[in-house]
């Protein structure tokens, strides 16, 4: 491939990077990209991995709210580690996203609830950084959705999409020799979502208790545009009208 291609890689000439950037779902862009630039800020000393990690003293107490957010972005420093976590973080968290259509609000509300559970649960199982814990969430509710995809891990193990968080566990236990309690937390508050989304709603009359309050849809979808009110009017208009004969 000579230079040119490779220039010309992109849509409407971006590079290939920027547009696999910009393909990516709002939210899923900046998780990813919050995600490496804390990483590159503590690689330059800039901040700490102090100041990222959540406490219920250091938020309630001393007023550092922005620990709500940092500890679900902050996955290490720079390193192959790091390039693993964002490789699953962007690739199952794009999925899932694009799965939940073009309107940003189901996915967003899956986040608030995945992220309000996990820092509940935090102080009780001593998890100081929630990253893992969230993407486990994710990877979890993807492979439960997806159960007839096959997967094939470091090209040496083929398996389908359900047994994908369990040789997750099983690769980052051998990895760090320490048993992955973030990511086990994450897999059953992602069990409680999938429980409820997919397997409840059926049982009882199509109620969807997980789904977002509509006050949580207008925030990212709005009214109706005034031309599809007028649209919908004329319908009704048409169906009320006499038929000519």
């Amino acid at each position: 491939m000579d230079m040119d291609n490779m220039l010309a890689g992109g849509a409407a000439g971006q590079f290939p990077l920027e547009q696999w950037f910009y393909e990516m779902p709002v939210c899923t862009r900046w998780w990813t990209t919050a995600t490496v630039v804390t990483s590159v800020l503590v690689q330059c000393q800039v901040i700490t991995p102090f100041q990222l990690f959540y406490s219920t003293r250091a938020v309630f107490i001393k007023n550092q709210y922005w620990r709500l957010l940092t500890t679900f972005l902050y996955f290490g420093p720079l390193s192959l580690d790091l390039l693993f976590h964002v490789f699953f973080l962007q690739r199952y968290s794009r999925l899932l996203e694009e799965s939940s259509g073009r309107s940003p609000a189901h996915f967003s509300w899956l986040l608030v609830y995945a992220t309000s559970l996990l820092l509940v649960l935090s102080p009780m199982l001593s998890i100081p950084f929630l990253g893992s814990a969230l993407s486990s969430s994710l990877v979890y509710i993807w492979s439960r959705r997806n159960r007839d995809t096959r997967l094939s891990f470091l090209g040496l193990l083929v398996f389908t999409a359900p047994y994908l968080p369990w040789v997750l566990m099983a690769f980052s236990l051998v990895l760090h020799s320490t048993v992955p309690k973030d990511e086990i937390c994450g897999v059953i508050v992602g069990h409680i979502w999938y429980f409820f989304s997919d397997v409840y709603p059926p049982l009882h009359n199509g109620y969807r208790p997980m789904d977002p309050p509509s006050w949580w849809i207008r925030l990212f979808e709005g009214r109706p545009h005034e031309s599809e009110a007028t649209d919908i009017n004329n319908d009704f208009a048409a169906a009320a009208a006499p038929e000519l004969r």
